[in-house]
């Protein structure tokens, strides 16, 4: 049976167990399952298994067709690894292509992270990143991606996401060309509040320091302002990498579900990973401009890296030169300061630009992507980074050095073919799983303020309104009203945290979870038992995306081995209760999360899309095999 058959038979079981008073109520047992009296699990190992993408051109850029896995030769630092899996995929013709997991049709009030896929060949998604591309360049892209699109291959299936500020989901995958570029259409582009020229084009101005400066105030004053400025230009910088890494982490766990090879195709003007020191000599504090984003930038690679995600960078801007001598440029370039300040702007581009380019270059070489930079043909690029991911050899072995230390493991591949290129993930970090340990040290994400739950960035990616659902855990939910429309209730539901404005009456909804239990981590300690550890969150916006209500609840499993291994092909099921406003529309948030790998599956949905759903009211009595 499939994952998602298992979810359907799990969430109707559930459902029936609603009306016989079987499901914990919230807040009593933290929300633990009758149908699994005892909890469940399956069995945890500790052999990693590592799987790589291997793109083999020729010496004119062609994949290479019909290598045998003998051909491959794969080093882990210097020692030779065992194949223990190889496969070859071409691309898809166009009769594969439309061999597609169709999506059932789901009754009223069900919900799933379920995301249909193409059976062969990889997927396609397009970023297309406003948040670090002048308006200008936006312009640019789109009319080039459409100029692909004209000359696509038939078949091919590509999604479209943009970033500003956040991620938003433009366009499902679909192999069908108008409706992508309607979608171009639709997309008028924005531009970034980030970005010292968000229109593009607009040359170099002069600062307000530089104004002053021209004008003969103190020198000091003068310094004291451009620190100040370049301070300020730090700190957006730094904005936009926090902002760009986690977009590519919610990517990381949309795309998780989707077996094989995905191919993010990122069209931005970059960011770099690192701000160095000021080298102009003109801060009074060269190094408080300084940024480092390295440690979130590997956590973003490996999450990459492990959903199979390979990143094909495309610079939006373009061919394009130093702005010095643009005529849009009006600094003051006269005077006794001229010279010094055309030095300092030709010295800022050129290790600006680099520390752009060698960001989209580490991010392609860390996921087995390719970076195209310096480049007007930017539809080429697209089908060139199209056909490298469609053509490739999946390679796995398990390393003949399990120790879990947190390094780097570089990685070689080798083929018995001289004048070949290989692309491929490079490496990847030994790091130790989730422990009982850390898992008592886990988030508390029961608290909420303003901006929602303050357990950290990846709770907040993870029910931020509006953003892909990530599907690391896949989950099928059924809300239902539990009163009709007329009747309202002046409390909210037991365990629900209001958060900002929010007033009654309000509605009750009844949240029946069915997750998968093979995409949760248990562990076995020494007390004999199997343990996990799991938080059920749902989150209640307004349509202009401000949380006004949370619940939070966490679940902790323990069991005999024994029991687990008889109650797991029950599955997991939980009930819980959430409060929202009775007049207007309003959307719910209903995540799960795996604390001890810190893994998720969510999905949302308005209140209207339940509005005509038979209400159901719920008697419940608590349930055993679950502490909160």
């Amino acid at each position: 049976m499939s994952r998602l058959s298992s979810l359907f038979v799990l969430l109707w079981f559930g459902a029936s167990q609603v009306g016989s008073g079987q499901i914990a109520p919230a807040g009593a047992s933290a929300g633990a399952s009758a149908a699994a009296q005892k909890p469940v699990t399956t069995i945890k190992t500790n052999a990693r298994l590592v799987v790589l993408d291997v793109v083999v051109k020729d010496g004119r850029g062609h994949p290479i067709h019909a290598l045998k896995a003998s051909d491959f030769t794969v080093l882990e630092g210097n020692a030779p690894q065992t194949v223990a899996h190889f496969e070859e995929h071409a691309a898809p013709t166009v009769a594969d292509a439309t061999k597609f997991q169709e999506m059932p049709k789901l009754p009223p009030g069900i919900f799933t992270n379920y995301t249909p896929a193409p059976v062969t060949g990889a997927v396609n998604v397009v970023l297309l990143d406003t948040l670090n591309t002048p308006l200008q360049d936006q312009v640019y892209v789109k009319q080039q991606l459409r100029q692909y699109l004209k000359t696509s291959q038939p078949g091919t299936r590509i999604a479209i996401f943009g970033l500003n500020q956040r991620l938003v989901l433009l366009q499902g995958f679909t192999s069908d060309p108008e409706i992508l570029k309607t979608v171009l259409a639709k997309d008028k582009g924005k531009g970034s509040p980030l970005l010292d020229d968000p229109t593009g084009g607009g040359g170099i101005q002069n600062s307000m320091a530089d104004g002053m400066e021209d004008l003969g105030v103190d020198p000091e004053v003068v310094a004291n302002m451009r620190q100040f400025e370049a301070e300020t230009q730090s700190f957006q910088l730094q904005l936009r990498a926090k902002y760009t890494l986690d977009a590519m982490n919610q990517l990381a766990r949309y795309l998780s579900i989707i077996p094989g090879r995905k191919n993010l195709i990122w069209f931005s003007g970059s960011f770099p990973v690192n701000v160095l020191p000021d080298a102009t000599g003109e801060l009074p504090n060269p190094f408080a401009t300084m940024a480092d984003s390295e440690e979130e930038f590997r956590q973003t690679v490996m999450m990459l890296a492990s959903s199979q995600v390979a990143v094909y960078p495309v610079d939006a801007r373009g061919l394009f030169n130093s702005p010095v001598f643009s005529a849009t440029t009006t600094r003051n370039y006269g005077g006794p300061r001229g010279n010094t300040r055309i030095l300092q702007d030709q010295s800022k581009f050129f290790l600006q630009t680099a520390a752009e380019q060698s960001t989209m270059r580490e991010m392609a070489a860390a996921t087995g992507g390719r970076a195209f930079v310096n480049t007007n043909g930017l539809a080429a690029a697209v089908a060139t980074a199209i056909e490298e991911g469609s053509n490739f050899y999946t390679l796995s072995y398990v390393p003949t050095n399990p120790t879990e230390d947190g390094k780097l493991r570089k990685i070689k591949v080798r083929v018995n073919q001289s004048g070949v290129t290989l692309a491929y993930r490079q490496g990847y970090y030994s790091d130790r799983p989730g422990t009982p340990e850390a898992a008592a040290t886990r988030v508390n994400t029961a608290s909420v303020s303003g901006q929602g739950l303050t357990g950290g960035d990846a709770v907040r990616l993870a029910m931020m309104r509006g953003a892909p659902v990530p599907t690391e855990i896949m989950m099928k939910v059924g809300v239902v009203p539990m009163t009709p429309v007329g009747p309202t209730a002046d409390k909210l539901a037991e365990g629900n945290r209001a958060v900002g404005k929010l007033q009654g009456p309000y509605r009750r909804y009844s949240v029946n979870y069915a997750v998968n239990p093979s995409d949760l981590n248990f562990v076995r300690t020494s007390d004999g038992k199997v343990h996990g550890d799991i938080d059920l969150i749902i989150f209640v916006y307004t349509p202009a995306g401000e949380l006004i209500n949370a619940l939070q609840q966490d679940v902790h499993l323990a069991a005999p081995l024994e029991d687990l291994r008889k109650a797991v092909a029950q599955g997991l099921l939980w009930h819980e209760e959430i409060s929202a406003p009775a007049k207007g529309e309003y959307f719910l948030r209903i995540a799960v999360r795996d604390e001890h790998k810190d893994r998720y599956g969510a999905v949302e949905m308005a209140t209207s899309d339940v509005r005509n759903v038979v209400p159901v009211k719920v008697t419940t009595t608590p349930a055993a095999g679950a502490e909160k």
